[in-house]
């Protein structure tokens, strides 16, 4: 495994839809407790993290690609892309609003990280191998060092995680948990 070498001014956090809707639809508190670490160590480094979730204005922002199998389209409940209050989000957070599965594709989020010398980004979030691998693949594309913390983050299925984790993630970066990052970058554990 090779060591981290985590420079802050470099690297930003970015938390893929850990929102009300998709925590509570996933059983997703355990990887709540998780990244609310590494918030914390990234607010005590002075690091940019970058809060994302899935929003929609209207619904004719979705994505409806023919499928095998359809996602079935439903009104979120008001409050279903607020973001969990355990994160802490303050008003002067960088938010992304994505309306598809990755972060970068249609936002800000490359330039913002570009513009910041950021050349680093620290991954987890709901689900794995959707929002979170999209935005890993994506961001592997535009050459992006990349971190995945994978006990802070899941998807519906084990098998579904796992495979993600294993196969992808270290092709295109570093995998570690919360505790082995927290200790490689200097994170007290």
């Amino acid at each position: 495994m090779t060591p981290l070498d985590v420079n802050f001014h470099k690297t930003a956090l970015v938390l893929i839809d850990l929102q009300q809707g998709i925590v509570a639809s996933s059983n997703g508190q355990e990887v709540v407790e998780k990244a609310v670490r590494l918030v914390r160590l990234f607010r005590e480094k002075s690091g940019f993290i970058a809060f994302v979730h899935v929003d929609f204005h209207d619904g004719a922002d979705r994505l409806k690609p023919a499928t095998d199998q359809p996602v079935p389209v439903i009104q979120p409940p008001d409050g279903w892309a607020e973001f969990v209050p355990e994160l802490g989000v303050r008003p002067d957070d960088y938010v992304v609003t994505k309306r598809q599965w990755g972060a970068f594709f249609g936002t800000d989020l490359d330039l913002q990280l570009r513009r910041r010398g950021i050349d680093t980004i620290v991954l987890c979030g709901i689900a794995t191998n959707i929002g979170v691998e999209s935005t890993a693949r994506e961001a592997f594309q535009l050459g992006y060092h990349q971190i995945f913390v994978t006990d802070a983050m899941k998807t519906y299925s084990q098998e579904e995680h796992e495979a993600t984790c294993r196969y992808i993630f270290p092709r295109i970066g570093k995998v570690r948990s919360v505790g082995q990052f927290m200790t490689e970058a200097g994170g007290a554990e």
